[in-house]
Parts: C-alpha cells; sequence; structure tokens
C-alpha cells in the first residue's frame, strides 16, 4: 500500500470508528430512529468511500505495475472484489 493511501485510508477509518461510536451514543440516548438512521447512512457511504480509495490504490500500485500475465490475474481479482464489495 502506498504511504499516501495508507495515511488517508487511516484517517478515514478514524473517522468512521467515530461516527460508529456517534451511532452507539444515540441508541442509548434513545435519540429519534430517523436521525440514527441517517448516521447509519452516512457510516456506510464513508465505507464505501474507502472501498474505492483502497481499491483504486491496489490497481494503481498492483495491477498497473505488473507484467501482462500477472495483470490478467490480478484484473479477474479485481472483478471478484467489486462483486463481493458491490453486493
Amino acid at each position: 500500500m502506498l504511504p499516501e493511501v495508507k495515511k488517508d485510508a487511516t484517517r478515514r477509518i478514524n473517522r468512521i470508528a467515530g461516527q460508529v461510536g456517534g451511532i452507539q451514543k444515540m441508541i442509548d440516548e434513545e435519540r429519534y430512529c430517523l436521525d440514527v438512521l441517517n448516521q447509519i447512512a452516512a457510516v456506510r457511504s464513508a465505507l464505501d468511500q474507502l472501498g474505492v480509495q483502497l481499491l483504486t490504490g491496489h490497481i494503481e500500485s498492483c495491477v498497473l505495475s505488473a507484467d501482462n500475465c500477472a495483470q490478467h490475474d490480478l484484473l479477474q481479482e479485481v472483478r471478484s472484489s467489486l462483486s463481493r464489495f458491490l453486493k
């Protein structure tokens, strides 16, 4: 993983962890259900963005730098990962 990708991913995951903690606090405080659901949607969006960032970094650092034979195998790996990610 490229250092700048790792730094950004760490920043994002720390923010997501804070958001999840906030959801727990909202539930403990019995906050309005739709407000909690909005926060859950925000966390899901943040996780999706993190996944896109990591997948893009993988393509840039591993797939594009591999030789042609390895690129085919890595492309299959990316397809499989995308299928799981987009479910």
